[in-house]
């Protein structure tokens, strides 16, 4: 009878288990490398990685880092076109933090506040290395979430820090079009303008265009003028025909 009752309870006890906090299956890190890439009008873009420190504060449980995905947004969204000057990425904060927004009690859950906030810059430097144009872009996402245990946790801020680079990826690119319009490269890789059409010579050396044939005059062209008879020739009027001497019969 014993091991009978303990058969019976263990798909209870299993259903119990199944129903509590556990981790659903995340999605993989966000990527930006399918958008169009911001080409800017430089040699090199340097991408810093920012150290540790209050301006990078992450606290756990975090499946997604913000200060690594704004670094990976920044490499794979800017592209350097150009052949001088150099320009730079920066993360000057990225941080999620949590906050106790109700202890709880009897009949009420306790709750938690997560706010995520981002700020980047871009910088073009010249060729003797001082700042000739900038940009920043800035973001701020905060949520009051149920707190049920770590996994619901870790799903709050995975959703947070998701949310936070969408408007991210959106400001940046729009503070790079208004900000850096002079060194944004615009239109497809490789495309060149239409030159106009020249003729060779068999020698190698190009020809002008050939020029087109002028119209022909419309007024009539005047008579050549008639040469001037030897001397002691008789004249004779315009319509009048000279007098021949007879045939001479036979």
């Amino acid at each position: 009878m014993t091991r009978r009752r303990a058969a019976l309870l263990l798909p209870f006890l299993a259903a119990a288990c199944a129903s509590g906090d556990t981790t659903p299956p995340l999605q993989g890190p966000p990527r930006y490398d399918y958008l169009t890439p911001l080409r800017l009008n430089v040699l090199d873009i340097e991408v810093l990685e920012p150290g540790p420190g209050p301006a990078w504060r992450v606290d756990p449980p975090a499946p997604l880092s913000p200060v690594a995905l704004a670094v990976q947004m920044g490499r794979e969204r800017l592209v350097p076109v150009g052949t001088t000057g150099r320009a730079r990425f920066m993360v000057d904060s990225a941080t999620l933090i949590r906050e106790v927004a109700s202890a709880g009690g009897l009949f009420a859950q306790q709750t938690e506040r997560l706010t995520c906030m981002i700020h980047v810059r871009v910088e073009i430097l010249g060729g003797d290395g001082r700042r000739v144009g900038f940009t920043e872009a800035e973001v701020r996402r905060s949520a009051t979430l149920p707190d049920e245990g770590p996994a619901s946790r870790a799903r709050a801020a995975d959703q947070i820090v998701r949310q936070a680079m969408d408007d991210l990826n959106v400001e940046f690119e729009f503070q790079i079009r208004r900000n850096l319009r002079d060194w944004l490269m615009t239109g497809e890789p490789g495309a060149v303008s239409a030159a106009p059409i020249q003729q060779e010579s068999l020698s190698g050396s190009p020809l002008a265009p050939e020029a087109t044939p002028a119209a022909a005059p419309t007024e009539p062209m005047a008579a050549p003028a008639m040469p001037a008879a030897p001397a002691g020739t008789p004249r004779y009027a315009p319509n009048l025909v000279p007098n021949l001497a007879p045939p001479v019969r036979p």
